[in-house]
């Protein structure tokens, strides 16, 4: 590799390259560990703690239980679960049985659910009981055939399960019948229980996960990840945190969603690094963060700049009755963090929190901040060991900028997706050879994201992606929120955006023009939105407009509508 200026700024003892990287997967790292500290914590969960034998155990009798069911190598299994044991141990699962993970978003509405598991061909279903009755809704309409339900409280500590039981099973929709054919996940475990490890595991090369993303226009698509990939963004992550996270001892805080690339880059480091994963089942729940953090102390979290902000304003966190100084570093990514949030966490905590960006079309592939090194406000930090990122200007992309000159960012590294599911097009546009003298023939990730590197290697980002609106790290695409709103039949015109919000970091807005003789207020159209959409799509602002700006081809200019945020009228 050659002089790239961020080598300078790197933390010292993080190498350069950790080039050849071993020949192994996640699941040989696994059974390093089982061998050598069967008793080790693996997670803490509601007050229950599950070492790494008892996860080996789980995870060999799921998988074993989806071989016996008919999986196959390369099958695709969707995990429509939120973080919690059952998920991490499916995972794991779903990789010993040879089949490719694709971890969906709990929260999805029906329509999103047929979409996605239609988009990845997926025949196999492991649900959280309150959302298996969205499962059955949309399984007619795609290649479903293997539904199997788990509960929460299977993995709550005996007084916990018990409270549960009482106060929350049936008053929060955890109480279900099966439908003739479904399948009990704790059924499944308990018939296999005891089962070895599948002999025929993946190989480095083969593909391991599916993460949904919508690049850099359109709808989501799933990102293909292979089984090295997944080890050596672990491996850079987990080389550029040694310095301050102590291997086997510090408790890492698994917050973010699994389904995004964030959170399962956090739950593969922590397999790496050997850390003990404190499991928050909801990112938005921070009472429960909070009881967590009293309980273990964890000393890392990953999230999002919402999270932070939640957590220092917290009642018990003010009071001091929660102290959080047990944070040693902790990471914000998905959204910008402003200097006031860092500012306020370093204080209460003592120690780093530091800005962070990736991709899902990288397999986090990561551009971090130097922990010991210069802080530059607005800058997300320099590239991670064997991670190469290159200015080319927006036009052609086809050559390189010289440091300081904005353009657009492109990624390069060799754990990037191997592509979009099936969709070889789309994978063509958003990956391609780099611009000349960059190597001939590598593969670069066209981000579609603006920004400039400066003289030490710093990347500062100075535009999102064209259209795509990340409300607290969450990833909206607004052609499938101005969908749903233009089918509403007082609707003659809509575009959809993101603009600047103190809370979210960015929310979601639509601008309406309303047909002749029509009347509709914001909330109505919001209730409309909520029959087809997750929450945190639904529009928070909206304004009613008589016109909408245009190019001469009738295309709406969605940048000129956030421009004039300086006094929306909004609802």
């Amino acid at each position: 590799m050659d002089e790239r200026p961020w080598f300078k700024s790197y933390d010292p003892g993080l190498p350069r390259t950790l080039q050849p990287y071993p020949e192994c997967t996640l699941l040989d790292v696994m059974a390093d560990t089982v061998r050598d500290r069967p008793e080790h914590t693996a997670l803490h969960f509601k007050g229950a703690r599950m070492s790494y034998a008892q996860l080996e155990r789980l995870s060999n009798a799921f998988a074993a239980a989806l071989i016996h069911l008919g999986v196959q190598k390369g099958d695709r299994v969707a995990f429509v679960l939120p973080n919690c044991p059952q998920a991490i141990a499916g995972q794991l699962a779903a990789w010993k049985a040879g089949a490719i993970a694709a971890p969906l978003n709990a929260l999805y509405t029906e329509r999103e659910l047929e979409y996605m598991l239609n988009e990845i061909g997926a025949e196999t279903v492991v649900v959280l009981t309150p959302f298996y009755a969205k499962i059955k809704a949309v399984q007619p309409a795609t290649r479903v055939r293997r539904v199997i339900a788990t509960n929460i409280k299977e993995h709550l500590s005996p007084l916990m399960r018990l409270l549960f039981t009482v106060a929350k099973e049936k008053k929060e929709g955890h109480r279900i019948t099966l439908e003739p054919g479904d399948l009990w996940l704790a059924d499944l475990l308990r018939q296999h229980d005891g089962a070895p490890r599948p002999t025929a595991l993946p190989g480095p090369t083969d593909p391991a996960i599916l993460l949904f993303s919508g690049g850099t226009t359109g709808a989501p698509k799933a990102a293909l990840g292979t089984h090295h990939a997944l080890f050596m963004s672990a491996s850079q992550l987990h080389a550029y945190a040694r310095s301050v996270l102590a291997d086997w001892e510090d408790i890492l805080t698994l917050v973010m969603p699994m389904f995004h690339v964030y959170g399962n880059m956090a739950l593969n480091t922590a397999l790496i690094a050997r850390w003990p994963m404190a499991v928050i089942p909801n990112p938005r729940d921070i009472g429960d963060l909070v009881a967590t953090i009293r309980k273990v102390r964890p000393a890392c979290i990953h999230g999002v700049p919402t999270l932070f902000i939640a957590l220092l304003n917290h009642p018990d966190v003010q009071s001091g009755k929660v102290p959080i100084d047990s944070m040693k570093v902790c990471w914000s990514a998905a959204a910008p963090l402003m200097a006031e949030t860092k500012q306020r966490f370093e204080a209460a905590t003592g120690g780093w929190l530091l800005e962070a960006y990736a991709m899902t079309e990288t397999m986090l592939a990561a551009v971090c901040c130097p922990i010991h090194g210069t802080y530059k406000e607005g800058s997300v930090g320099v590239p991670l060991p064997d991670v190469d990122v290159r200015i080319v200007d927006i036009d052609s992309g086809e050559q390189e900028l010289p440091l300081g000159e904005i353009g657009e960012i492109i990624v390069r590294a060799p754990q990037i997706m191997v592509g979009y599911w099936e969709r070889p097009t789309e994978t063509m546009n958003m990956m391609r050879e780099g611009p000349a003298p960059v190597q001939s023939g590598a593969r670069w990730v066209y981000t579609g994201d603006l920004g400039y590197i400066d003289e030490d290697g710093y990347l500062f980002i100075v535009d999102r992606k064209k259209d795509l609106i990340k409300p607290s790290g969450f990833q909206v695409w607004p052609r499938e929120v101005e969908e749903v709103i233009a089918t509403h039949p007082a609707v003659a015109e809509v575009s959809v955006a993101g603009v600047p919000d103190e809370r979210q970091g960015e929310a979601v807005k639509a601008w309406i023009i309303v047909r002749d003789g029509h009347q509709v207020t914001a909330d109505e159209i919001r209730a409309h939105c909520r029959q087809e959409l997750a929450g945190y799509k639904i529009p928070k602002h909206i304004e009613f407009r008589d016109t909408l700006p245009k190019t001469m081809v009738g295309k709406v200019l969605r940048r000129e509508l956030v421009s004039e945020e300086d006094a929306p009228a909004t609802h």
